[in-house]
């Protein structure tokens, strides 16, 4: 049932910001299955729980459940760790944890022409992975977890690397000379057209 209200607090803080496309992750294969609907619920003190998170469901335009290994869930050791380095007193008021969200994706902050090391583009390491199987000198234990993790979505086509969406569709993989190259000929030569962002996007 503890996993059942995690998720539960979780799905409805999303709400309260108002966002509408989420994808959730937990280390649960119970309740991740059954949400799924790959499950039964036959417990009769979980039917009420999943009914509910189903409801909840309806609010979000796109939401998908995705089982995630507890000695793969970064995030979960990082907050249990944090916690345990906390000591506090049953007096005193806890204060509540800061964090960041971030409009875009952490690693796209890596993809600038100038961050791009020793000509290596952005996605040197999944590349790697994905066609040898190997990982960097400097890879950490839980590097290697995020790097197997992360390139379950990336497919090798000869030398071309493209990272599969939900929808199936495939996205080429390109560093950031062929990105400034694209974006020259989108808004020039061959595309040179005044399309809404939106266009331009697709």
């Amino acid at each position: 049932m503890a996993e059942y209200e995690a998720c539960i607090m979780g799905i409805c803080a999303t709400i309260e910001r108002k966002i509408k496309m989420l994808e959730v992750y937990g280390d649960s294969a119970l309740v991740i299955y059954q949400l799924k609907g790959e499950w039964e619920t036959r417990d009769p003190k979980l039917i009420d729980y999943r009914k509910l998170v189903l409801e909840l469901v309806k609010e979000f335009e796109d939401i998908t459940f995705h089982y995630l290994p507890r000695d793969e869930n970064q995030m979960t050791d990082a907050l249990a760790t944090l916690a345990s380095m906390i000591k506090v007193n049953k007096q005193e008021d806890v204060k509540p944890i800061r964090m960041s969200i971030y409009e875009t994706p952490a690693h796209c902050y890596n993809i600038g022409e100038g961050k791009e090391k020793e000509d290596h583009p952005w996605y040197h390491d999944i590349l790697q992975y994905v066609k040898n199987r190997k990982y960097s000198d400097q890879a950490s234990k839980n590097d290697k977890r995020t790097l197997r993790r992360l390139a379950i979505d990336y497919i090798l086509d000869g030398e071309i690397l493209y990272k599969r969406r939900k929808d199936q569709v495939l996205l080429r993989c390109v560093d950031a000379v062929e990105a400034k190259k694209i974006l020259k000929e989108v808004h020039e030569d061959v595309c040179g057209t005044h399309a809404n962002g939106f266009t331009i996007a697709k």
